[in-house]
């Protein structure tokens, strides 16, 4: 292996041989979608074998459109600039929803079918299906006839569009502010350079000319979030019935409102934890109290680099030293060429891993640069791929696992390679640097979308209340003190900063979905150091589920008790520890 940007492009004969071959499976699945529709006329009549091939006919179908667009998409994302690549990603895109259109009858059919004949066909089945059936009808309480079900779909097209005028509205914003002499225009996308600058007053003047516009902007940006939450209210309170706005993304995410407000109260609980790691970057920043300015400024930067070989060097030692298997499976990825690695004009930022169906071994993308945090990256997303690949078991309908278990096994992957970095490194910068970017994630993950779900509840109260916006932005500069304590300054004009929060106007309440997940691998990752190798298979049958069972029965299974603070407070305890270490190294240095 090398650092060849040309070597290092994933291969797409997997999905389909080339453009052609994909063509025409494109046009097959409008046929297919089209055969799909005689089943409308014969629903009611359905005995268990017609009942069986039905469900294995929706699974091919499924199949290849998952296929398709994942051809479509990763074509795009490895070249933006492409024309053809585009037109092809928007036509998959197109096709998806035309087939999801199409399909919708049997949906809506099985959601209303009486109970005795629903449990019958579940049986007959078998369990390769039974879940994801289940779940569909545990959704029965919710939903609307067929007419009132399409009016909504309708109305969706418009709640939607506020989503997308609250980012045309962000997307015209130019932010100018003085920094080292300059003078400084940048769009929102590029303010995070600024506001983690190494220079104090940098930060502080990209925030503030960031700030000062959301407040100029305020009226507009919060009367559009009021749209927001009246619009879900009205459809999942109203009308579907839930208790509170929060309760239907939980139902989505498949968890009991419980777990979600356990979760909620332990992060509150743990937030000194955070208070105390503030205090230490106070200390290595040379300050007495760190300023909200200050949060992500750089602590510690290393200058070591590394090659590809040797993230995946490190990656595959750490992997191995948990389970011989998660090694196998994330070498497959690097085998099959389903990677790309290194940065290009066109080619998307960030990374992912993305498994298209069942037993496909997954695409990797990545932005490698050789940091020590690129190879952290690596490992993230090399332990997406390993949870696709022990749960290629399942049908499509159940082979991903739901949203509060999607991070459990890249989490996991990055923490093993974390561990394994400390204990082999001997330059103290560099684990100081590790630490420090390690606790940032932690807190960003954690702790700032916890409270961001404790400030949508309330807000999302206060707007359909007919409260003043004043009201909220109050609300919001509590949520921030209250999280920070004494131990970082909040200026005045940071309530402004919700208004910057896009997932608040396009999906409401599902920040929590990142402590969540975040949480709950350091609270296993706690317990995986407690039991050693006893733990692994745990860990594995969890992974290995997919999105097979309810999240909280599979954990239970597991004997890790979701729906106990104390649970979750396990995780504060690991971070407090990698506080401890830090804070031990940092009294070394100064020595």
């Amino acid at each position: 292996m090398a650092n060849d940007v040309q070597s290092w492009r994933w291969d797409l004969t997997d999905l389909f041989p080339d453009v052609a071959a994909y063509e025409t499976e494109l046009k097959a699945l409008t046929e297919k979608a089209g055969h799909f529709g005689r089943w409308r006329e014969k629903l009611n009549d359905l005995d268990r074998d017609g009942f069986l091939e039905l469900l294995r006919e929706f699974e091919e179908l499924s199949l290849l459109a998952h296929r398709l667009v994942a051809y479509a998409a990763l074509e795009f994302y490895a070249d933006s600039r492409s024309e053809a690549a585009q037109a092809r990603f928007a036509h998959a895109q197109s096709q998806l929803g035309e087939l999801s259109a199409k399909t919708l009858f049997f949906e809506v059919w099985w959601k209303h079918l009486e109970d005795a004949k629903a449990k019958a066909l579940i049986e007959a089945a078998g369990h390769r299906y039974a879940y994801w059936l289940a779940e569909m009808r545990s959704w029965r309480p919710y939903t609307l006839g067929e007419e009132a079900e399409r009016a909504i779909t309708l109305k969706n097209t418009v709640a939607r569009a506020q989503g997308k005028i609250y980012e045309t509205i962000n997307d015209r914003y130019t932010f100018a502010f003085e920094a080292e002499g300059k003078r400084i225009e940048a769009k929102k996308s590029e303010l995070s350079r600024y506001t983690r600058h190494q220079n104090p007053a940098v930060r502080q003047a990209a925030y503030d000319a960031m700030l000062k516009r959301y407040r100029e902007e305020a009226m507009i940006l919060g009367e559009l979030y009021r749209l927001v939450a009246e619009d879900w209210k009205n459809e999942y309170v109203k009308l579907r019935g839930f208790p509170t706005p929060i309760s239907a993304r939980n139902k989505m995410n498949d968890l009991p409102d419980a777990v979600v407000e356990a979760l909620l109260k332990a992060t509150e609980e743990g937030s000194q934890t955070f208070q105390v790691y503030f205090r230490l970057k106070a200390r290595a920043l040379g300050m007495k109290r760190l300023s909200r300015y200050d949060l992500y400024a750089p602590v510690g930067e290393s200058e070591r680099q590394y090659t590809f070989d040797e993230a995946v060097a490190l990656v595959s030692e750490a992997f191995k030293q948990f389970d011989p298997e998660f090694e196998a499976l994330m070498r497959q990825v690097i085998e099959a060429r389903h990677i790309d690695v290194f940065p290009r004009d066109g080619k998307r930022s960030g990374a992912f891993s993305y498994g298209p169906v069942p037993g496909m071994t997954p695409y990797v993308l990545l932005n490698f640069q050789g940091q020590a945090r690129d190879v952290a990256t690596l490992a993230h997303e090399l332990g997406h791929s390993v949870h696709s690949l022990l749960a290629a078991s399942h049908p499509v309908f159940t082979f991903h696992p739901p949203l509060p278990l999607a991070e459990s096994a890249s989490t996991f992957g990055e923490m093993l390679l974390v561990d394994r970095l400390l204990e082999t490194e001997s330059d103290p910068r560099l684990r100081m640097s590790i630490l420090f970017h390690q606790l940032d994630g932690f807190y960003g993950t954690i702790l700032r979308q916890a409270y961001f779900a404790r400030f949508e509840i309330e807000a999302h109260d206060l707007l359909t209340g007919g409260a003043p916006l004043e009201a909220v932005h109050s609300a919001y500069l509590k949520t921030l003190k209250d999280q920070f304590g004494d131990a970082v300054e909040v200026p005045e004009h940071f309530q402004y900063e919700w208004l910057m929060v896009p997932h608040f106007y396009h999906t409401p309440f599902y920040v929590y979905a990142y402590a969540f997940g975040q949480l709950l691998v350091l609270s296993l990752y706690r317990r995986y150091q407690t039991e050693g190798q006893a733990f692994v298979p745990k860990l594995k049958r969890i992974l290995a589920a997919g999105g097979s069972q309810n999240p909280a029965e599979l954990l239970q299974k597991e004997g890790f008790d979701i729906e106990d603070p104390g649970f979750w407070l396990s995780g504060f305890e690991l971070i407090g520890e990698h506080v401890a270490r830090l804070e031990a190294e940092m009294d070394r240095e100064s020595e």
